[in-house]
This record gives structure tokens, sequence and C-alpha cells, in this order.
């Protein structure tokens, strides 16, 4: 994928999670397929089960697309950012740029809700609420074993390969992709991180404030050198030179902790974007 089609991916991405008007999540849905594939790329719902650190059991609301066709065909995973209005969103869909690129390549496409997010519900664990003791290490783990629980999900589909995965994340989706990275990922050979990061700062009410920066980037530093200790796959990680958040230099310095340590990545950073 050349890096001007990966800007196109980085710009649709950043859309995976769309605002609905309504969000209402099923009382007891049962993990797996809801109703029956629909229009050309045979969309449909689905439940996810996933176990968290805890041992409690949760289920994901997927939205997955396939490619024309009736081979196996390889699983792409897309992991959404972070949202401070999480609770209204829904999973994005198969017409948008990003999805359709890998469709048309012949990929399957999985856009699963992490805990907290829209339908899926529950606490969002991941969030991080800027006080003493707060760090950037567990909840990049948190939003990585989602991540994993999907992975797991979609390439154990009749219609999937078992092999040979893609995960792609933006902004918080791509912290944890790094943050998946560093544990065992047995079936994904490929991993892109788009402005993966942290710890926008926002106000009590979920205002963001992109004026203020990240909350303790030193915190992300230390935690993408200690991601980079055990990750064992090469990576793509893309940045704009315009980011509002993740500046040039803040990237640079996440790379550079992550490589030190051991990490491998392509850095790249693209031209401005507007906002």
């Amino acid at each position: 994928m050349n890096i001007t089609r990966c800007f196109m991916v980085f710009l649709a991405a950043s859309l995976l999670l769309v605002p609905a008007a309504i969000c209402q999540a099923q009382d007891h849905p049962a993990a797996g397929p809801v109703g029956s594939p629909e229009g050309i790329w045979r969309a449909q719902i689905h439940w996810i089960p996933m176990t968290d650190g805890a041992g409690g059991q949760h289920l994901l609301q997927a939205r997955i697309c396939r490619p024309t066709g009736d081979m196996p065909a390889r699983v792409v995973v897309m992991a959404h950012g972070t949202f401070p209005s999480n609770r209204n969103t829904v999973p994005g869909r198969c017409e948008r740029e990003a999805m359709r690129w890998f469709l048309d390549r012949g990929f399957i496409v999985v856009m699963a809700l992490r805990r907290g997010y829209g339908a899926t519900g529950g606490d969002w664990v991941e969030g991080i609420h800027h006080k003493p003791g707060d760090d950037y290490f567990r909840p990049g783990l948190e939003t990585a074993r989602d991540i994993a629980a999907t992975v797991d999900y979609a390439i154990a589909l009749p219609f999937a390969r078992p092999q040979a995965a893609i995960v792609i994340g933006v902004s918080g989706g791509g912290w944890g992709t790094v943050a998946y990275n560093s544990i065992p990922h047995p079936h994904v050979t490929a991993l892109i991180s788009m402005a993966g990061g942290r710890g926008q700062s926002m106000t009590k009410e979920g205002v963001l404030l992109p004026e203020l920066g990240v909350w303790r980037p030193d915190l992300l530093i230390d935690a993408a050198g200690r991601f980079g200790l055990t990750a064992t796959t090469p990576m793509l990680w893309i940045y704009s030179e315009n980011d509002r958040y993740f500046t040039p230099a803040l990237a640079t310095s996440l790379y550079q902790a992550f490589t030190r340590n051991g990490g491998k990545a392509e850095f790249e950073e693209v031209g401005p974007y507007n906002k």
C-alpha cells in the first residue's frame, strides 16, 4: 500500500465511528450474526464475545462486510478512534472509502465497537481521566483485548481465511494496535497505526481541547517504549504533519521510544490535511 493510498485510508478511517441519532442496544443479544447479510457487500451485524482481564463476559457489536465471491478471504480489522461522546456511535458502513478500498481488493472488513461504545455498552474501560496513577500502558492493553477478541472471532468465520489477517487502527485504535503487537497475535501479519495515541485534553463535559495538546506526553512516550519491548511484527506508523494532538515532535518521540526498545516500524509523516 503506497503512502498516498495510506493517507486516503487514514482520512476515511478517522470516520469509522458515526454519530447516531438513536442508538438502541439489544437487551440480551446472543453471540454471533444477526439477521441475514444485506447488499452487495453482504453487510451484517455480529455480536462478538470477549472476556476481560477479570473473567467478565462481554459482547462487542460489529459490522462485517464481505467482498464479492465465495472463496475464503483475508480479514482486515479496523479499530476506531476514541470519542468523548462514545455512547452515541455505530460501526462504520461498508460504503465508506476506507472499507471500500479493502473490499474492492477482496478483503473481509470487520469494524467492532469496543467496550463502552455504542450498543456494546458497559464501562469505558480504556478511558483515561487524567488523575494521579493514570498512565497509557493499561488503556492500550484494554483496547488490545477487544481487538484480539475481534480478530479471533473474524478468522474463525466459515468465509474467512484463518491466517494473514491485518489490523488497522486510528487514534486510540491505533494506540491499541501498537499494544496488540506487544501480545501474542499468531494470525495477524500486518499492523498499521494511523495517528496512534491517547490523552487528548478535554473538559469534564467531554469537550476536546486541542489547544492543550496531549496530557502528560512523557507517560505516552514511556508506554510506547514498554510496548516495544515485546512487539514482534514490523508495523507501519502514519501521522500527519498538522495533527493537533500528536505533533511531529511527539510522534517522532513515540516512534523512537518504541524502536529503541526493540519494536520495528516504518514511520511516515504525510502532508497537512483540512480538519
